[in-house]
Order: C-alpha cells, then structure tokens, then sequence
C-alpha cells in the first residue's frame, strides 16, 4: 500500500500516525487536542486533493509524471539516471512482466506510484496512452 502512495500522501500518513502517537501516547498533549490536529491535517489533505484535480500548479507541486523508459526496445539512459534507475533494476521489473527481450518491449514507463508499466510491442496499439510518459508538459496543462 505504501508503494502505491505519492510524496505528498506518504508525507500526510506519516504525520498522521505521528500525532496520533502523540495524542495517544503522550500525557501532556489532550484528546482534543490530539483530535484537532488529525482533523487539520486530513482537512490539508483533501483541500490539496481538491486543489490538485483543478490547478495544473498545485498538481506539479504535489505529483510527478510518468517517465519513459523504454521506447521501441530502446532503453532511455538518460531517463534512468535522472529517476536514479539502474539497467539492473529495470530489466528485473521486464523479467517481473514476463519479458523475455528488449525488442519485445514497445514502452515502459516509471508510473508516479514508482511502479513499472510494461508494454509490449503485442499490446502496443495506438500508444496514445503513452502521450503523458513522452511529453509530460503538455499533459499536465490538460
């Protein structure tokens, strides 16, 4: 589950589980008050939810893009160094997918979840789902 949150959702749960540490755990820090800062936080939490769905700013704040990897059997190097990915890393998760070859992968994409989305070159069709991998900037303007 963890792996499957974003940045800023990590950083949310993370300071959830701290106050409610805090209010449960420590004696100098009242239930109310403990209640009011979950409260506060979870209210954060939607109102950057909300804001994200509806300003491209606040949504290239709080997320990333999908990055390609992979193109047409090619691996993107310089893609792999700036998401700090070895050739390693990435051939495991094409073995994950059931890869056997390079020439077999049409895409494979780095997902904002941190998860590797393979393609084949078999499933590939149009590739118009890969147009927020290739060109990030147009998509978040949509």
């Amino acid at each position: 589950t963890l792996a499957q949150l974003n940045v800023f959702d990590f950083i949310v749960t993370v300071a959830l589980g701290s106050t409610l540490a805090s209010a449960v755990l420590t004696k100098s820090v009242a239930w109310v008050e403990g209640a009011v800062a979950l409260a506060v936080l979870a209210m954060l939490q939607l109102v950057a939810a909300w804001l994200a769905t509806r300003m491209n700013l606040v949504r290239r704040g709080l997320t990333s893009a999908p990055t390609l990897l992979v193109r047409d059997g090619v691996i993107l190097h310089d893609a792999l160094r700036s998401q700090r990915l070895t050739p390693q890393g990435l051939r495991q998760a094409l073995r994950s997918s059931g890869v056997g070859g390079l020439e077999l992968v049409a895409a494979a994409v780095l997902e904002t979840n941190g998860k590797i989305s393979v393609i084949t070159t078999a499933q590939a069709g149009t590739g118009d789902v890969l147009i927020d991998a290739e060109h990030p900037e147009q998509t978040r303007q949509q």
